[in-house]
This record gives structure tokens, sequence and C-alpha cells, in this order.
């Protein structure tokens, strides 16, 4: 295989429509050349120039078809399912994650979900809208309610989750995690458990959060089982991946009054289409899948891009986020 392109030889295609990659690029390394596109189509039309491809939801494996130079791939995203790993290992391609780089953000945004159930703003949001001012409720299950004493049950103890653990033990909120490697990383959780354990624990929690990655095991994990086994009138969060959720038996759960509230930041398909019924339900919070989305993602990603482009070049195998 042939070593890595020199710095200077570089060409850098940053392809996204909306992160500004390459203004940043300019700013921190203002030697390299960069290239931008702001369509796919536009990225596809360049692809012949790139030795290095930023990028995330452009990328389509029959891209490397095209793209005879290049050598590495810097996702802008944590995720990524999108790419094929074999077919890349057999064009010698590397690839690198942004694993990390948004957790505090998606965790706050987490935390900031939580904490508009728990004081009903999105309620509040629709009352203004509406001009529409109304008096205490009588019904006490109508009020805004307090998170001290709560218990939130964590569904992926990674970065995200433990730091989300910090933010919700600062509101006096119990919290149970759910991890796969229980030797590692206790952090702020009052108690740790195994995935084979969720049954037993999603009765006791009044929130559950989902923090995991997408993977062959959590694919549908909350699925029509598990909503039926969490306690009744028990929230939802959803800060990881749609497909992780059986969105029809959400539904059916929200529309039962299983399932008191949902905030949900990732959908099965999306954008999330005009007919779901999600849209229309006031017990939900929708986000547009803008959990990780700072003023400083992009620089974010760079400092990973700038860290694997000085591996790739003094030939370390082992790569920051490594995934081929």
């Amino acid at each position: 295989m042939k070593p890595f392109p020199a710095r200077r030889d570089l060409t850098i295609l940053a392809a996204h429509a909306a992160y500004r990659m390459a203004e940043c690029l300019a700013r921190r390394a203002p030697d390299l050349r960069v290239v931008e596109a702001r369509s796919r189509e536009a990225a596809a039309a360049r692809l012949a120039e790139a030795d290095v491809l930023l990028v995330s939801g452009f990328w389509r494996d029959d891209w490397l078809a095209q793209a005879p130079r290049l050598r590495f791939i810097q996702s802008i995203s944590a995720g990524v399912d999108q790419y094929g790993k074999d077919a890349l290992r057999a064009r010698h391609v590397r690839l690198a994650s942004a694993h990390g780089v948004n957790a505090r953000a998606v965790a706050e945004h987490a935390m900031a979900l939580i904490l508009s159930l728990s004081r009903r703003l999105h309620l509040a949001r629709d009352l203004q809208a509406a001009r529409r001012w109304t008096g205490m409720a009588s019904d006490p299950a109508q009020r805004e309610d307090e998170l001290g004493g709560k218990t939130l049950l964590i569904l992926g103890y990674g970065a995200i989750g433990g730091h989300l653990a910090h933010l919700a033990r600062a509101f006096g909120v119990k919290v149970i995690a759910v991890k796969r490697d229980l030797a590692t990383n206790r952090g702020l959780a009052d108690e740790i458990v195994g995935p084979e354990a969720l049954a037993d624990h999603l009765p006791r929690a009044d929130l559950v959060a989902l923090c995991c990655p997408l993977t062959d095991e959590t694919r549908g994990l909350i699925d029509a089982r598990a909503l039926a086994a969490m306690k009744p009138g028990a929230a939802l969060i959803n800060v990881a991946r749609g497909a992780v959720v059986d969105e029809p038996a959400m539904i059916a759960a929200l529309q039962s009054g299983r399932l008191a509230a949902a905030a949900l930041d990732c959908f099965v398909e999306e954008p999330l289409p005009a007919a779901s019924p999600l849209w229309a339900m006031p017990q939900v919070i929708v986000t547009h899948h803008v959990g990780g989305e700072t003023r400083a993602y992009e620089d974010n990603v760079v400092d990973i891009l700038l860290d694997n482009l000085a591996r790739l070049e003094r030939g370390d195998p082992q790569l920051r986020n490594q995934v081929v």
C-alpha cells in the first residue's frame, strides 16, 4: 500500500449541507487545500480530486468507484452505519468516526427534554401560540412536576449517558444505567446493570432515556414488550437512533396512555413524515435530530481530523476513533 500523501499534497473534500467545515479548516489549518460541496451532487462531481473526505449523510458506497485518490474518510457524524466497511477495507480506505464529539451536547439536550416534560414547557409554548392563559390546575396530574426523587434509567452508559447521569444527579434524580461492560466507567450512576436485566428495571423508572448506539442488539430494543414493562405514566426520551424504538408500538402506548409522554430527537424515518401521528400528540416533544448540534461542532470535528491526518502522515496504524 502506498504511503499516505504528504500534507502539502492533500486535497480535502468537505461535503455537508450545513456544517462549515471548510471555513473552520481555513482558520485552523490554512496550509491545507480544501474544497467544499453543499449538496450530494456537488460532492459527487469533485470526488475524483479527493484524498480525504469529510462527510456524513451524503455518503454512498458507490462513491468509491468515483474516487480513485481517496485514502481517508473522516466522518462528520458519530454514527457510521451508512459506510460499507468491507468495501472500504477492500479499497484500503481508512475511516474514523466523530464519536464523542457531541457527547456533552446530546446529554444536555436530553436533560433539556427531561426538564421540558417535567415543567410542561411544550404545553406552555402551545398556549403561548394560542394566546391562551390558564389558571391553576385542580387536577394534580395536570400540573408541572418536580424531578427530585424521580428515577431515570439510562440505556447506554458511554460518554453521553455518563454526562446525562451527572446532570440528572444535580436535580436529585436517582440514576440506573444499563451498560454492556460493567467493569468500566462507573461514573455517577446509583446502579449499573447489564442489558439482560433491562426488563427487570424498566418498571422502576419514571424516565427512560435512550443514549445507546444503533447495533444489531439495540435495534427495536424498546418494543411492545419493553413498553409494557415500563411503569405506567413513565416518559421516554430518545437521543439515540430512531430504530432503537419500535415506533408503531410507541405510538400505540402513547395513544393508550400507558406511556405518558415522549421527547424524541430521532426517528425511524427522517425527516419525520408529515403524516406521522407524533406531530399532533400534545404529550410528545419532537426535535429535529439536533441534539448534537452546537456552535462548536465544526471545531470539535476538526480536532479529530487534524489529529488523524498527523497520524496518517507518520504511518501510525491506529487512528483516533478508528472504524476501518
